[in-house]
């Protein structure tokens, strides 16, 4: 992973994942990125929708881990910086997924501010 190539989101766009998408098994500890999201808030929705699948996990849920870990090395020097000496705007983003996920119809939602 040292050499990868950085990616600019931690989940591909439109990736739809299935429980049992015919591929063969992988070992789900590979899938175990739970422990990130405490620093890295910025991938929790693709952490979450990886664990879904720790229980089949496959080829595909594996390319969508390992693509966290790309944005995770691509973003390694960014952060946020609040400066003292000037007033702060917070602002909010929020998104849904109504029935996304494709085996069991449920919905998603999040907000970022």
């Amino acid at each position: 992973m040292e050499s990868c190539n950085p990616v600019n989101t931690p989940v591909e766009i439109g990736q739809e994942l299935r429980k049992h998408d015919g591929e063969a098994e992988v070992d789900p500890t590979y899938l175990s990125l739970r422990y990130l999201t405490c620093t890295r808030h910025d991938i929790l929705y693709g952490v979450g929708l990886i664990s879904r699948y720790m229980e089949t996990s496959s080829q595909s849920h594996l390319n969508a881990a390992k693509r966290i870990l790309h944005y995770i090395k691509g973003t390694l020097n960014e952060g946020i910086l609040y400066p003292s000496n000037q007033e702060v705007k917070l602002i909010g983003y929020s998104d849904s997924g109504w029935g996304r996920d494709l085996d069991e119809q449920k919905s998603t939602t999040g907000y970022y501010f």
